[in-house]
C-alpha cells in the first residue's frame, strides 16, 4: 500500500531503464498519476511547478513506457522501470544527470543464461541449443572442448577477430554445460569475486588444513 500521506500526496519516482539498469530521472507521483500510469502504461507524474498531471512524451514523443512498479520498504518511494523511447531529458540527453544511457554488455550474459535455461525447459524442436541438451554430458563436454581448442588457436595464430568470435562460441557452451548441471554462469561469476578478495588465497588454505577441502 503506497503511503501518499508523508509528502502531502506526493511520492518520489525514481525511473530505470529496464534494460541498462541506468537511473534515468526522478519525478513524483500522487495517486491519480499512479492510477494513470498503470492504466495506460505511459508514465505519469504529479508537476510541481505546473501544479496538473503530466505524461512524460505528451509532447516531444519521448514516452517512459511502463516495464513495472515497486513500492519500497517504507511504502514511500516507487522504482518505475521502463522502457524509454528517445531521450529522457528535457535537454535532450538520455538522463537527467548528462549521462549516456547504454546498456553494459556483460548484462547480456544473464539475459543469454535466461535463454538458455528455458530451452532447457522447454526443449523446442529444431533448437540447436535442444540438441546439446539431448546429446548428454560427455558431448556437451567434447564441444566444450573443442571450442576451447579452437579459441587457443585463434589465440595464438590468429586474428582478434576470431578470436573473439571463437571464445563467444566456447562462452556460450560452457553456460550449456553449466546449466545441464544445475548451474548459471552467475555462479561462476560469484567464485571469481571471491578470489578477488585479497585474503582469498590465505582462506583457501586455511579451510584445507582444517579438513574443510578434499
Amino acid at each position: 500500500m503506497i503511503d501518499f500521506s508523508k509528502m502531502g500526496g506526493l511520492v518520489p519516482a525514481i525511473i530505470q531503464d529496464a534494460t541498462t539498469k541506468n537511473v534515468l530521472m526522478l519525478g513524483f507521483m500522487n495517486e491519480e498519476a499512479y492510477r494513470k500510469t498503470l492504466d495506460t502504461k505511459h508514465v505519469t507524474f504529479w508537476s510541481r511547478t505546473r501544479n496538473c498531471l503530466w505524461t512524460k512524451g505528451e509532447t516531444s514523443g519521448n514516452y517512459l513506457n511502463l516495464v513495472d512498479i515497486k513500492n519500497d520498504c517504507d511504502n514511500d518511494t516507487l522504482l518505475v522501470k521502463v522502457h524509454p523511447v528517445g531521450p529522457t531529458c528535457h535537454t535532450g540527453t538520455d538522463t537527467c544527470w548528462g549521462e549516456t544511457n547504454t546498456e553494459n554488455p556483460l548484462l547480456f550474459l544473464s539475459e543469454l543464461q535466461n535463454f538458455i535455461d528455458k530451452r532447457h525447459q522447454e526443449m523446442p524442436e529444431g533448437s540447436y541449443t535442444t540438441k546439446l541438451f539431448k546429446d548428454g554430458i560427455n558431448k556437451m563436454a567434447q564441444k566444450l572442448g573443442e571450442e576451447a581448442l579452437e579459441t587457443v588457436i585463434e589465440a595464438t595464430n590468429g586474428t582478434s577477430e576470431h578470436l573473439v568470435y571463437e571464445a563467444s562460441d566456447m562462452l556460450y557452451h560452457l553456460i550449456v554445460l553449466l546449466t545441464s548441471k544445475g548451474l548459471r554462469i552467475e555462479d561462476v561469476a560469484e567464485e571469481l569475486h571471491k578470489r578477488h578478495d585479497p585474503n582469498w588465497d590465505k582462506q583457501r588454505r586455511e579451510a584445507k588444513a582444517k579438513g574443510e577441502m578434499k
